[in-house]
């Protein structure tokens, strides 16, 4: 089973993003809603994929990819962004991002990135 963390700082994005991998058949071990915390979920898990927004307080997800990065230069890494400049566009490609689901997402959307990224259960 493909397993997966799913971070944003808002709580109902995080469920419902949650929700729908799971419909889809992948595994949701761990939440959460900082930079930070996806940082210490990925040391604690060390996931098959990771789906994270970038706009967070304190620590946001261009950190967290960062960070994942430096742990594991092959890690899946997913952002879920509702604003995507070009100066972010560009971070996210120095960070070597697998793939970038744009908010609202559709489940349309979520499954041609999963395919895409090869991350199917």
């Amino acid at each position: 089973m493909i397993t997966c963390i799913v971070v944003d700082d808002d709580v109902n994005t995080t469920k419902v993003f949650s929700d729908i991998l799971e419909l889809m058949g992948l595994h949701v071990i761990g939440k959460g809603f900082s930079g930070s915390e996806a940082v210490c979920l990925y040391k604690q898990y060390k996931p098959d994929a990771v789906f994270i927004d970038l706009m967070m307080p304190k620590t946001d997800g261009f950190y967290a990819i960062k960070k994942i990065r430096e742990i594991d230069p092959t890690a899946k890494v997913v952002a879920v962004t509702a604003n995507l400049t070009l100066e972010a566009d560009q971070k996210l490609e120095e960070l070597k991002v697998n793939a970038i689901i744009h908010k609202p997402f559709s489940i349309h959307q979520i499954k041609q990135v999963l395919e895409q990224c090869k991350i199917n259960s």
